[in-house]
C-alpha cells in the first residue's frame, strides 16, 4: 500500500511549505476578507502559519494586500488580528 500524499501549502509570510492542517486560512469572498477556521469557505484563499511571528510579518508588511492584489483596508488587519488573538485564547 502506498502512503497517502499530505497536501503542503505556504505560508504568504514566511514563504515555508507545510501540511494544511497546520495552517490557517485566509479567504477573499464576496462577503469580504477574513480567516477561515474550517478550511471550506468559498473564495480565492491563501494560508498563514498559525505562529504569532507570521502575523506580525503580515500585518507589518500588508501581504493580504499582495497576495489577493487588491487594497485591504486597516479594518481587515484589524479584524483577521482579533479573529488570531481571540482563537488563540479559546
Amino acid at each position: 500500500m502506498s502512503e497517502k500524499k499530505v497536501p503542503l501549502r505556504m505560508c504568504m509570510a514566511c514563504r515555508e511549505r507545510k501540511s494544511k492542517k497546520e495552517m490557517l486560512r485566509v479567504v477573499k469572498s464576496e462577503s469580504g476578507i477574513h480567516l477561515d477556521f474550517s478550511g471550506k469557505a468559498e473564495g480565492r484563499g491563501a494560508y498563514l502559519c498559525n505562529s504569532e511571528a507570521c502575523l506580525n510579518k503580515l500585518l507589518r508588511y500588508k501581504l493580504v494586500n499582495k497576495t489577493f492584489s487588491c487594497d485591504a483596508g486597516e479594518e481587515v488587519y484589524k479584524a483577521i488580528e482579533e479573529e488570531f488573538r481571540g482563537r488563540k485564547q479559546n
